[in-house]
């Protein structure tokens, strides 16, 4: 798995666990719908820091918890 499948899973898994739309989302973080779109559908191939920083402003978590999931583990994830 890319590492922006691992963040497009981790939104949607966030967004279920908060009970939050993918629209409240991108109000809160800043991120706009495009943008949001093409991480959500694999259009997006890097996924930046900056990215990931807006995402867990946007579920008023710390980055570290945006990160803490088993699913960045690197034996799982497909890194160049």
């Amino acid at each position: 798995m890319t590492v922006n499948d691992a963040v497009a899973k981790r939104i949607s898994a966030l967004l279920k666990e908060k009970n939050m739309s993918q629209y409240r989302l991108e109000q809160l973080s800043g991120i706009q719908h495009g943008s949001m779109q093409c991480i959500m559908n694999g259009r997006n191939k890097t996924v930046t820091l900056s990215t990931i920083i807006m995402l867990a402003k946007g579920f008023d978590i710390s980055v570290v918890e945006f990160l803490n999931d088993e699913i960045f583990d690197v034996k799982n994830l497909e890194l160049e």
